[in-house]
């Protein structure tokens, strides 16, 4: 994997993060932020495969295109979490 794909990659995670963030604002209950992610995720991931094949994104196919997207949506998720559980020990 050339190193155009793990930002490739890691732009997805920091685009769906952003708008978890935006979601939370929203009156949506937070059960559905992740499921959002996901498929937020699983969009880019598509998103990138099929207009950015020259940059080297890490999926030979749109189905693990799709997969890679949808695993960074969720890493956005992940990481919102360990700054909350990060926080909590802080305090505790």
């Amino acid at each position: 994997m050339e190193i155009f794909g793990v930002v490739d990659v890691a732009a997805i995670t920091v685009v769906v993060y952003l708008l978890a963030m935006a979601l939370r604002i929203t009156v949506l209950p937070s059960r559905w932020i992740p499921i959002i992610c996901g498929i937020c995720g699983g969009m880019l991931g598509a998103a990138a495969f099929l207009w950015m094949p020259i940059s080297g994104f890490p999926a030979d196919d749109l189905l693990t295109a799709v997969a890679v997207g949808i695993s960074s949506g969720l890493a956005a998720t992940g990481f919102d979490q360990i700054g909350k559980q990060i926080g909590k020990k802080r305090k505790g």
